[in-house]
């Protein structure tokens, strides 16, 4: 049983805490106002709690930064320091406000600096795993695409953090796919632009991708 912070109040989130929930770890979501996570609480069972982000960061064992990306940094910040020698799951994404052009979303960064090399460079102390970032929350967990398993990739700069961020991912359903250092985040974050375009343009939400071998 691993102890897991959940950093955020959103869907995501929630999608998340729940799946760690059903495999056994105790989980703490960690929000700015605890109030609103008080009925996912009293329905999570006795593995769940809620607090500050604070109070959460300082509980996990491993966490998973669930926010807005424009939030990202900042509730990065009032972890105060609770993330340091952590594994820190990154599922934002660097959203900008603009709407989308002809389905495209815009983002508030270049593909020279990704939002994850950003919270790293927040917290240096933390080690930072991309993931669930280019897949939607209904198929974050145990997803169901006909017995064949989605990719999700993932970077950052510590082995022993992707390998740990590999095992969680894996037991979630997933085959994992390791893109390298954190700079490969740059890649990884316009996916969510690929992901989003059949959404945007078709309603369709039910997808993700498969890298394929040969």
């Amino acid at each position: 049983m691993t102890k897991i912070a959940v950093l955020g109040s959103g869907i995501v989130g929630e999608t998340l805490a729940d799946g760690f929930l059903k495999l056994g770890h105790e989980v703490m979501r960690g929000t700015r106002e605890v109030a609103k996570l008080s009925s996912w609480k009293d329905r999570a069972g006795k593995n769940a709690s809620a607090g500050s982000f604070a109070d959460a960061a300082r509980f996990g064992d491993v966490a998973v930064l669930a926010v807005k990306g424009s939030g990202a940094e900042s509730a990065v910040t009032l972890c105060e320091g609770g993330l340091v020698g952590k594994t820190v799951l990154d599922t934002t994404n660097p959203i900008a406000a603009a709407p989308p052009e002809s389905g495209v979303l815009h983002f508030f960064t270049t593909l020279d600096d990704s939002l994850m090399e950003r919270l790293q460079r927040r917290e240096p102390g933390a080690h930072f795993v991309k993931a669930f970032s280019s897949v939607g929350s209904p198929s974050m967990v145990q997803p169901n695409f006909g017995g064949v398993k989605p990719t999700m990739f993932i970077c950052g700069d510590d082995a022993s953090a992707k390998g740990e961020a590999k095992g969680l991912i894996e037991a979630l359903g997933w085959e994992v796919e390791d893109m390298g250092a954190a700079v490969a985040a740059r890649a990884i974050e316009p996916l969510c632009m690929l992901w989003c375009i059949p959404g945007m343009l078709h309603g369709s939400w039910t997808h993700a991708f498969k890298l394929l071998k040969r």
